[in-house]
């Protein structure tokens, strides 16, 4: 029986189902990603918003269709269990998130032509699997390390602590050992996730383990980068904003998700409310060329015009490096989902279009400040017309943008090396490899 294996969602996600295919393949399963040419397909399923879930169903659909037999894990299924089984009835089979070590089992289950098979914890408890290695799906210049799971924050708008429980932290030990293991197989960057990176080991450690936590990956021979995602902006302590400074493989970029900055919005979010632009300025001056990423989120319900304008100009003065917006989107069992004043549509389109034509302006202005500066990127492979890809220090891969080099000379993905910018774009750069 040969399985495959689909992956919807975020990076948080891709760790899960690279687990999942290094339990499977310990257990002696034969694993393609070419779901065409398997009998048994698990399909990762995410339910962050309403669009994710909707990629999520029309795959199993797909799938149900072409006659395979079907697995869902993930989100899908901690959300709708019983729903979802009625909806779909051909569905061969459910894990929860925090039940992907049953995979096996399941899969094994389902290859021996029984009933369906269902593994779905009432009350998730997302503890990592520390004896599995991970299958990778992708293996190129950066991987990503997942450092904790689950979230002990409620925001207004967001499922995930329901869907993935409390939050816990890995080891300092087991997390520099993996990254060890990556950097022994050719990766020079690795990312570290979690649904909030900077409340990393408080559950373990009693006090905030992030800085200490980069001070080990920092030690580690062949390491090139270290990035760090999805910061929690009352966690940015001065002890984690100076070991970012500090260390040197530390990617000097933050991805902060404020989600707004109007006081009354952020409190009916469950975000904090503090003087953002007055955090901004304190990790600028104390890290010299940090790139900020943020995002925001419009037409939360309440949002009036002057709310909206107060962030357009919150943005316009603090000139994000990066910036993603999103249109608010309702889901249920969250706390907004009840909540009176819910925004037109329309309006929500509307300032979701003005903000992101205001950043494309910014992200301009700030990307064609590099032309005529050498920057280190990291090779990510290469186009068809033989320019290199690459990306710099200040781009998280997959979400940022790239920088496409003409080159004299070969290099090879995880290669770290000077561009010098001849020109750019609104998101890319374009330069000469030095």
């Amino acid at each position: 029986m040969k399985i495959a294996l689909l992956n919807h969602g975020c990076a948080k996600n891709l760790v899960d189902s690279e687990l999942m295919l290094g339990l499977l393949a310990q257990n002696g399963h034969q694993v393609t990603l070419d779901e065409k040419d398997a009998d048994i397909v698990v399909i990762n399923t995410c339910s962050f918003i309403h669009d994710a879930e909707k990629e999520s169903v029309q795959s199993i659909l797909q799938l149900v269709h072409d006659g395979k037999k079907v697995i869902v894990t993930g989100c899908l299924p901690q959300k709708y269990k019983g729903e979802l089984k009625k909806a779909i009835p051909e569905i061969s089979g459910m894990i929860g998130t925090s039940d992907i070590k049953e995979i096996v089992e399941v899969v094994e289950r389902v290859a021996g032509d029984k009933k369906y098979v269902e593994h779905v914890s009432e009350k998730p408890e997302y503890i990592y699997p520390e004896n599995i290695e991970r299958q990778q799906i992708t293996v190129g210049a950066s991987s990503y390390i997942k450092i904790a799971d689950g979230c002990n924050y409620h925001c207004g708008y967001c499922i995930i602590p329901q869907l993935r429980g409390e939050y816990h932290s890995r080891t300092i030990e087991n997390i520099v050992e993996e990254a060890k293991e990556l950097v022994d197989k050719g990766v020079t960057e690795i990312v570290l996730i979690a649904q909030d990176t900077t409340s990393y080991g408080i559950d373990l450690y009693g006090k905030q383990a992030l800085p200490r936590l980069l001070e080990e990956l920092n030690r580690i021979e062949g390491l090139g980068w270290i990035r760090i995602m999805y910061a929690y902006p009352s966690q940015m302590s001065d002890e984690l904003i100076d070991s970012i400074a500090k260390l040197d493989k530390v990617a000097k970029y933050i991805d902060l998700p404020l989600q707004h900055c109007n006081a009354e919005i952020l409190k009916a979010m469950r975000r904090p409310v503090m003087d953002y632009e007055a955090l901004i300025k304190k990790i600028r001056e104390k890290i010299p060329d940090v790139a900020i990423r943020t995002a925001f989120i419009v037409g939360y319900p309440g949002e009036t015009d002057e709310q909206f304008n107060e962030l357009y100009e919150f943005v316009k003065r603090v000139r994000f490096e990066k910036m993603g917006v999103f249109e608010y989107s309702r889901e249920k069992n969250t706390v907004s989902y009840s909540m009176t004043e819910q925004v037109p549509a329309k309006i929500k389109k509307q300032r979701h279009k003005k903000l992101m034509t205001l950043q494309q302006k910014i992200s301009k202005e700030i990307n064609e400040s590099y032309i005529g500066k050498i920057i280190p990127c990291i090779v990510e492979g290469y186009t068809d017309e033989g320019v290199v890809l690459m990306r710099s220090e200040h781009d998280a891969p997959e979400i940022d943008g790239m920088v496409y080099a003409s080159s004299k000379k070969t290099v090879v993905p995880g290669d770290i090396e000077n561009v010098l910018i001849e020109r750019a774009d609104e998101y890319d750069l374009f330069g000469i490899l030095q």
